[in-house]
């Protein structure tokens, strides 16, 4: 039996990080798992977005990935597909999210609206028209 793939990004965020909040007040994130280090900072939190699971994964020594906020860059985009673009990124912007594009219609058949979260991602939130 074949399965179709998916992507589940693992987003890099500080050391140190306890509220996450801002995935749940902003896209409507559910955390389904969290395991913590023994000060009760989040090691790895394991969350979904209307079923499209994605994590949250402390900086550590031994990887290459690094939290935005290290160089004040990313190199990738989160698209989040969603049916009302206006609302959700009104929502991400009273969450604690910084507005990189205003929300608008493009010839290519897509509306769109890009956030950067607290944690440096940055979100470009879409819609097919």
């Amino acid at each position: 039996m074949q399965t179709k793939p998916t992507f589940a990004p693992q987003l890099v965020i500080p050391n140190g990080v306890t509220d996450i909040s801002f995935y749940i007040n902003a896209f409507g994130a559910t955390e389904l798992r969290r395991f913590s280090n023994d000060d009760g900072t989040i090691h790895v939190s394991e969350l979904s977005i209307n079923g499209a699971l994605f994590h949250l994964h402390e900086q550590t020594l031994h990887s290459a990935a690094v939290s935005p906020d290290r160089h004040n860059a990313t190199t990738v985009t989160i698209g989040l597909f969603v049916e009302d673009v206006h609302a959700v990124v009104q929502q991400a912007v009273l969450s604690g999210a910084r507005l990189l594009s205003a929300v608008q219609d493009y010839d290519y058949g897509y509306r769109q609206g890009e956030v950067v979260d607290p944690f440096g991602h940055q979100w470009l939130i879409e819609k097919a028209i």
